[in-house]
């Protein structure tokens, strides 16, 4: 494993430590939300925690540091969403979101019909702003690992398609998406996520969750901060890699935490990894490598949390495997990932 450690310390991301350009991708966005709304931080060092059926094959760097994820949030909001499918207060991903949240923009003829399932398949093509900020910016938004080809200029016209329809990685819609569940679940999901996921986990690292400063809303009569999912204008989660390493040994073992106690259904999970009728590499805000389309050198029943930076989370659950990587260069994923599955035993 100390190759492969060594090869990934070699592929440390071009973004400057210390949040001065170039950093961020906010940079791309059509004026005036090609700024910041929300803090960011300098960042640390390349990081790698390599765990095979929950033991430690390796590390790299300081996996204890705090650091910015980015849109690894995304698949955090799917877990909140689960929790509270767990609870009965999302009691089906398939109901119209206004049924149980009206008020915060889902009243519209074309927004009215928009299922939580599609907002966390990232199929809603929700249409508003949210959090200052209007879903137009992030239209033709095309990652780098997304199979296929960009269709459009980001943040150019393009006719929405009927909800479900039409897949579009949309950072405003994700936004919208955790202003929902904040109006759900009444309790700020920083909070939420703490009790309900981070300590069941065993996590113990420094954690935060910030928001932007427009970013308060009343739920029941009480202010409350609705937070970002991911850092694309600034705030976001900052977590330590190896926190997200038990939240996702918690995810290999169907929902199990650190000390047994059941934190998510099964069944939550599998609808997560579920594939998306218009898009099948992805799920319920996960990353999922059907017919290998994404990182082909990882098996297909792999599925991945990412994030910009570049922050991966991956799952594998046939090898048992738990892999965090933090602050990579993107286009050098598949060949980390490979270096890892070189060096493993047998």
């Amino acid at each position: 494993m100390s190759r492969a450690l060594a090869f990934i310390a070699g592929c440390e991301t071009s973004w400057s430590r210390n949040t001065s350009p170039p950093w961020g991708i906010h940079a791309d966005d059509p004026p005036p939300y090609n700024r910041l709304f929300g803090p960011v931080f300098p960042r640390g060092g390349v990081a790698a925690l390599v765990l095979r059926g929950g033991r430690e094959l390796g590390r790299l760097g300081t996996i204890e540091r705090a650091d910015l994820t980015f849109s690894v949030a995304k698949t955090y909001l799917a877990l909140i969403a689960g929790v509270a499918h767990d609870i009965g207060l999302l009691q089906d991903p398939d109901e119209a979101v206004v049924k149980r949240c009206p008020g915060i923009g889902f009243e519209s003829d074309h927004n009215r019909s928009i299922t939580w399932r599609q907002l966390l398949q990232q199929t809603s093509e929700w249409e508003g702003t949210c959090l200052g900020i209007p879903e137009q910016v992030d239209r033709w938004r095309w990652l780098q690992y997304q199979p296929g080809e960009p269709l459009g200029r980001k943040g150019g016209f393009r006719k929405l398609q009927p909800p479900g329809s039409f897949f579009e990685y949309n950072d405003v819609r994700i936004n919208q998406l955790s202003l929902a569940l904040l109006h759900l679940l009444k309790k700020p999901l920083p909070a939420f996520f703490r009790e309900r996921i981070l300590e069941p986990c065993g996590c113990s690292d420094p954690f935060r969750w910030d928001g932007y400063a427009q970013g308060m809303t009343v739920v029941g009569g009480v202010g409350m901060l609705s937070v970002p999912g991911g850092s694309h204008w600034g705030g976001g989660v900052s977590i330590s890699a190896r926190d997200q390493a038990r939240i996702a040994q918690m995810m290999l073992a169907n929902g199990v935490g650190s000390h047994g106690a059941r934190v998510i259904s099964s069944g939550w999970l599998a609808e997560m990894r579920k594939p998306c009728a218009v898009a099948p590499f992805y799920g319920m805000l996960l990353w999922l490598n059907t017919a290998r389309a994404i990182f082909p050198s990882a098996s297909e029943q792999a599925s991945f949390a990412l994030g910009a930076g570049s922050s991966v989370v991956w799952i594998d659950p046939g090898l048992e495997l738990v892999v965090v990587l933090r602050w990579i260069e993107a286009t050098q994923t598949n060949a980390c990932l490979a270096a890892i599955l070189a060096a493993l035993p047998g």
